[in-house]
């Protein structure tokens, strides 16, 4: 920064984020996804069951315990029923080459054990764990939605 730019203290704007809204076609069966796979956990605020139309799904930290959405630091997931159509998140942009580049990206500690279990439980993934500013990992939930995974 230019020493000779002085910053005006004031409020942040934004602190965070709290919650991505995720189309899917299954709400109950996405549910299950998550957790198996991203190791989320549905809120209380809806009844898990087929049918469901909206679920609050939330990572956990280090004890268990799911993260404060009021902080902004992992954002929870609302897998919202969005129709046959399923999910659409993802864009095709110029950089790249053209390729199709996630809407969002997860960080872990542990991308090799991630991409292990991804195999083990068949998800979509696109190629091996590539090398673009640390190993990171681009998937795909059942619905389509394209996610990455970097470890810094």
């Amino acid at each position: 920064m230019n020493d000779a730019i002085k910053a005006e203290a004031k409020p942040q704007d934004l602190t965070g984020m709290t919650c991505i809204y995720v189309p899917v076609s299954d709400v109950y069966e996405s549910v299950k996804w998550y957790q198996t796979n991203l190791g989320c956990q549905p809120a209380n605020n809806h009844q898990v069951e087929p049918g469901m139309k909206m679920s609050i799904m939330r990572f956990l930290d280090a004890n268990g315990n799911p993260h404060d959405p009021a902080t902004g630091s992992i954002p929870a997931l609302f897998l919202i029923e969005s129709g046959a159509e399923g999910g659409r998140l993802g864009f095709t942009g110029t950089w790249e080459g053209g390729q199709r580049h996630a809407v969002g990206c997860f960080v872990t500690s542990r991308i090799q054990e991630l991409f292990e279990r991804f195999k083990e439980n068949g998800v979509n993934i696109v190629g091996e764990i590539r090398q673009t500013c640390g190993p990171n990992l681009p998937f795909y939930d059942p619905d389509g939605n394209l996610w990455e995974i970097w470890q810094p």
